[in-house]
């Protein structure tokens, strides 16, 4: 299923000017962290869990298409603006494996323990360990207007896990950005408010809390 180009939106011509914004996620630990980063814009928050939406199907093959699918569904369901995030885990070795997959290796029991061996296996022959964490938002309101924003964190993956903090495949990623010079921490292992200001999500962030400022 292909969508429109997200290289020309209705934006700059419809100013975003809701006063409500749903959090098109299912995901409790996606939720939490998405909801500390609204904390200081002027709008109403609530999320597909308390509207009980349905989870929208993923049927995108990008990052882009895939955040256009939840929040364009999103606000066509409920009537108000939405704001959804798609991201991912981007191994270099595995040729961009399990990039939009990410969620989908963890099964639908979204036990990522088991997805993290999977990748563990897949990279028993290789010595790059390179890998992004990357994460897509996108902002639909009235009349199919959107945005799209993207944040990049670069980093390695290592094993065996380390760290209870985050969720999804935090305990494997290394980000390049570390709360102490010389140290070598998954997100796992830091502290959550650290990475919320030091992430692929809040790198996306940052350009959505900008967009809406000059509205």
């Amino acid at each position: 299923m292909k969508h429109k180009s997200f290289l020309a939106n209705k934006s700059s011509i419809n100013k975003f000017r809701e006063n409500k914004l749903i959090v098109a996620t299912h995901n409790s630990g996606k939720l939490k962290e998405i909801k500390k980063l609204l904390k200081s814009i002027d709008v109403n928050i609530y999320s597909s869990i308390e509207m009980g939406l349905p989870v929208p199907k993923e049927t995108g093959s990008s990052f882009e298409e895939n955040a256009y699918i939840k929040s364009s569904e999103t606000t066509l369901i409920s009537g108000f603006a939405s704001i959804s995030d798609d991201s991912g885990l981007v191994i270099n070795a595995l040729d961009g494996s399990p990039g939009i997959y990410s969620a989908d290796w963890s099964g639908q029991e979204k036990n990522f323990s088991n997805a993290i061996r999977k990748i563990e296996y897949l990279m028993k022959n290789h010595t790059d360990y390179n890998a992004t964490m990357v994460c897509v938002l996108c902002l639909s309101w009235n009349n199919d207007n959107f945005e799209i924003f993207r944040g990049e964190m670069h980093g390695k993956i290592e094993f065996p896990p380390k760290g209870n903090n985050g969720f999804g495949y935090d305990p494997i990623f290394v980000p390049k950005i570390q709360p102490a010079t010389n140290s070598s921490l998954t997100y796992g292992e830091i502290d959550p408010s650290f990475k919320n200001c030091n992430s692929h999500r809040n790198i996306a962030f940052n350009k959505f809390l900008k967009s809406i400022s000059k509205k």
